[in-house]
């Protein structure tokens, strides 16, 4: 008798990187509507998973299939499998408030 083939039960889903936290890590966004339980209104929530990228591939506002792991680190138990689709537009870069500023018209910048 041959021996079954070891099953994979670990949980798939597919969501948005939101965030790149350090080195290998990202945080997933994952959308879902649910209803109110007495109102009956389509209530969007979300979930926010901690997710391990091993090679750094991901960028913000790619959309990522992840899975379940062991214990990568205290909030890490998820890593990314594969990119389905990137994100449209260039990288992300930080914009400072004195960027802001120059380009907010005020009292001051309008005399």
């Amino acid at each position: 008798m041959s021996t079954p083939a070891r099953q994979n039960r670990r949980k798939t889903v597919t969501g948005f990187v939101t965030s790149r936290m350090g080195d290998k890590s990202v945080k997933v966004t994952i959308p879902y509507k649910t209803p109110h339980p007495r109102y009956h209104k389509v209530i969007n929530r979300k979930t926010v998973l901690h997710v391990h990228d091993e090679k750094n591939e991901t960028k913000v506002g790619d959309k990522v299939e992840v899975t379940e792991t062991r214990p990568l680190s205290r909030l890490k138990r998820w890593r990314v499998i594969r990119v389905v689709e990137a994100a449209v537009g260039t990288d992300v870069v930080a914009i400072s408030e004195k960027d802001v500023a120059e380009l907010v018209p005020t009292k001051i910048t309008q005399s």
